[in-house]
C-alpha cells in the first residue's frame, strides 16, 4: 500500500476494486457518498444471492471504482457533473453531441484509472 509520503498534496491512488478498500477510499475523498456505497453494496449482494451469481458484486464493484477514479481529481468530477446538468437542459443537437463527446472522455479516462475494460465491457 501508497504512504502519504509517496503521494504528496492530498493525491489519493486509485484503490484496488474491493469493498474494503473502495470503501476506506470513498470515506477520504467523497465521505458524502459512503451511506450511497453502504446502501448500493447491500442490494448488490441481495441480488447476488437471490440469482446466485455474483455478477450483481462485480458490476457494483466496477460501478464504484469508476466513482472513485473520477473523485479522486475533484476538478473533473465536478466538470462532469457541470457537464451531466448541462446536459439535462440542451436543446441543440451539435451541443449535446459536445457534451457527450467530453463525458466520455471523463468515463474513459477514470475507467483506464480504474483498470476497467474499455466501455465497461466484461
Amino acid at each position: 500500500m501508497s504512504t502519504a509520503a509517496e503521494h504528496p498534496h492530498g493525491w489519493t491512488p486509485q484503490p484496488p476494486a474491493t469493498v474494503e478498500e473502495l470503501r476506506a477510499t470513498l470515506t477520504r475523498i467523497a465521505p458524502d457518498a459512503v451511506a450511497t456505497f453502504d446502501a448500493e453494496r447491500a442490494a448488490a449482494v441481495a441480488r447476488a444471492r437471490e440469482q446466485v451469481s455474483s455478477a450483481p458484486m462485480h458490476r457494483f464493484l466496477r460501478q464504484w471504482a469508476l466513482q472513485i477514479a473520477i473523485e479522486r481529481h475533484p476538478d473533473l468530477a465536478a466538470r462532469l457533473r457541470h457537464l451531466e446538468a448541462r446536459a439535462a437542459h440542451v436543446t441543440d443537437p451539435e451541443d449535446g453531441r459536445m457534451i457527450a463527446a467530453e463525458i466520455g472522455r471523463i468515463l474513459d479516462k477514470a475507467a483506464a484509472e480504474a483498470g476497467l475494460p474499455h466501455g465497461g465491457e466484461s
